[in-house]
């Protein structure tokens, strides 16, 4: 078997991870960057990306093909394939891959982002890709003049939603609580929606139907009351898990498995970096996924060349 030698591997290929390639790259750092998908992770299924500067709109497809191509013209690698682990050899570190393919380097940048959260009722399972979505942009125009339900109350379920009305006859915000999670901009746009209706402080206790999705079980928490909801299609938005388990090693997390790193993106393992939605903090946005992508780039060239030249 053979191993392919880097000085920074990037595992990962959402906006975070891009920008460590380019900089990387453009450092002269011989660089790869490993995606299982196509290269933008999460934002590669959002429709409207309109809060990344210079671009008042732009589809979050074309965004992340803009900043693959950038970073592929400054010699970034860009291999699709699947990390399984990352573990330590020596002074460097070994990464192997679902292909059989092993990579190492002397840093390693986690860029790895999250999946998203089920709601692990019953039905669920049954009807994936039969009605039962978690990506609005994948999925939204299959269910064109159907009625939607999207469950969630953040920015993902309320702007999904919102998109989704281009498609459905109706799409009922199906939310736990009694007010929304989502910033207040976007809130007042889906009040203002006319074809956006919220259910609030309802859960869905099971996703029925036949061949497809046919119709929801719902349960008002407050009062108990049970009613049923017909519906096409069911959008689940309601959180991710990061997807932080490929080191051998134990890192350094928080109680929600986020990634613990320092203010270069250092994480508690020396030479692995962590950056965007893997990592804790506050916000989880493209622009501060880019800000850790750069950070973490020039820390790793720093702790690279220490590495080369040890005073």
């Amino acid at each position: 078997m053979t191993v392919k030698d880097y000085d920074i591997i990037i595992v990962g290929g959402g906006p975070g991870g891009l920008t460590a390639g380019l900089y990387s790259a453009r450092a002269n750092r011989k660089t790869v960057l490993l995606e299982k998908f196509l290269p933008g992770g999460q934002i590669a299924n959002t429709a409207e990306v309109e809060d990344y500067p210079g671009f008042e709109h732009i589809s979050g497809s074309e965004l992340a093909m803009k900043m693959a191509e950038h970073a592929k013209k400054f010699g970034l690698e860009i291999v699709s394939d699947e990390v399984l682990e990352i573990y330590p050899d020596d002074r460097l570190w070994k990464v192997t891959c679902g292909g059989g393919e092993i990579y190492r380097a002397k840093a390693v940048i986690i860029a790895t982002g999250g999946s998203p959260n089920h709601l692990h009722v019953p039905g669920e399972t049954e009807f994936a890709g039969k009605g039962v979505s978690y990506c609005a942009i994948c999925d939204g125009a299959f269910f064109k003049n159907q009625v939607i339900a999207v469950v969630g109350g953040g920015d993902a379920a309320v702007e999904e939603g919102m998109f989704l009305t281009k498609f459905g006859s109706k799409v009922y915000l199906i939310h736990r609580r009694s007010e929304l999670r989502a910033q207040k901009i976007i809130q007042e746009r889906a009040f203002a929606n006319p074809k956006m209706e919220i259910v609030w402080d309802t859960v869905v206790e099971s996703i029925n139907g036949d061949t497809k999705v046919r119709n929801l079980s719902l349960r008002n928490v407050k009062t108990g009351q049970k009613s049923t909801l017909e519906i096409g299609a069911i959008f689940v938005f309601v959180g991710f898990v990061p997807n932080s388990h490929l080191t051998r090693d134990e890192l350094k997390k928080d109680p929600n498995g986020y990634i613990i790193t320092n203010d270069r993106m250092e994480t508690s393992l020396k030479g692995i970096f962590a950056i965007g939605d893997v990592r804790a903090q506050l916000v989880r946005q493209i622009t501060n996924a880019v800000g850790d992508g750069t950070t973490a780039a020039v820390a790793a060239e720093k702790y690279i060349e220490e590495l080369e030249h040890p005073h």
